[in-house]
């Protein structure tokens, strides 16, 4: 259930809209610059690339983390740097195989990073297969790379007009208060490596064709980047998005949850889908039905607002 309102729909959608992680998401047009348009495989737009390798599927991503989050929380920034990869191999329907890492900094925080990966690998079963170190006392970077198995890739470009839109989530835990961050698994602990394996399985299955992890863009901005590469709509009932008990809305549709996914379902399988997260404790709704008007709204009982017209505004900025 969602969070009683505590703000107007067009408070939320601005909120939504304000968000520096959103805003971000428009420096990723340098990647289609520079590469120019390519395939689904070869990405960009995707959580992770797909390439054939041995016959067969194979997910390939990675992630760069903020370097004042690296110097500030190092333990923090390790751990973030296995969760996002897991959470990517996961939006793309694969299974997390394992993780190469890079860290670039002094050896105090080196260990530390190091100490967060290990502990995020434990707790998602993913092992960390290899990597580079250097130490030195300028700027520290960390960044961490995962590979992953698939036998039905999830992609942007398989959302089509007349699928459903499902948001799953973990909502064990709360809100940091320092930082737009809701850590689920400190409170679902190993189950978290199951719970990231459902997508892949849910792929394999045909009940879900498309996915998106929610990312430091929020739920709003991460939907739009979905429905970005086909000019894809969608009106979202706010009162069905699945939200922690007595976190606002503003909150919760503006952070990073360690848990969170949006969802195409083929339309007849929706129960499936909804079934299979509340077999592992986990929270999902049906939100909303994608159509061809490229508009992303929000509704709430009568109200209705229109946050994204994705014809006449860019969102990454990547080539169609």
């Amino acid at each position: 259930m969602s969070a009683p309102a505590s703000e107007t729909l067009a408070e939320l959608a601005a909120a939504c809209l304000a968000n520096p992680g959103l805003a971000a998401k428009a420096e990723i047009a340098l990647v289609g610059e520079v590469l120019g348009g390519t395939d689904w495989q070869g990405g960009p737009g995707d959580d992770g690339a797909v390439v054939t390798a041995h016959g067969g599927p194979v997910v390939a991503c990675g992630e760069a983390l903020f370097p004042p989050f690296v110097a500030a929380d190092p333990y923090g920034a390790g751990f973030a740097a296995v969760l996002t990869n897991v959470n990517d191999v996961a939006a793309m329907g694969g299974m997390p195989l394992g993780i190469v890492d890079t860290v670039v900094a002094s050896e105090d925080l080196a260990r530390k990073a190091l100490a967060g990966m290990r502990e995020a690998a434990e707790l998602y079963d993913v092992p960390i297969v290899g990597g580079h170190l250097t130490l030195h006392e300028g700027d520290p970077a960390i960044s961490a790379f995962a590979v992953g198995a698939t036998a039905a890739p999830l992609s942007v470009t398989r959302a089509a007009p007349g699928q459903t839109l499902v948001v799953a989530a973990a909502l064990d835990g709360r809100m940091r208060e320092d930082f737009p961050f809701f850590p689920a698994f400190e409170s679902r602990g190993r189950r978290s490596a199951g719970d990231v394996r459902l997508l892949g399985t849910l792929a394999g299955e045909g009940v879900v064709v498309a996915a998106k992890d929610i990312s430091m863009a929020g739920l709003v901005g991460s939907l739009a980047m979905l429905l970005e590469p086909g000019r894809l709509g969608v009106t979202v009932d706010v009162a069905a998005v699945p939200a922690p008990a007595g976190v606002p809305l503003v909150r919760w549709f503006n952070c990073f949850p360690s848990f969170g996914f949006l969802l195409c379902v083929p339309a007849g399988r929706e129960e499936e889908c909804l079934a299979a997260f509340a077999e592992r404790d986990l929270a999902a709704g049906v939100v909303g039905r994608l159509d061809d008007s490229g508009i992303l709204a929000l509704t709430r009982g009568d109200e209705r607002v229109e946050v994204l017209d994705l014809h006449s505004t860019a969102v990454t900025g990547l080539p169609r």
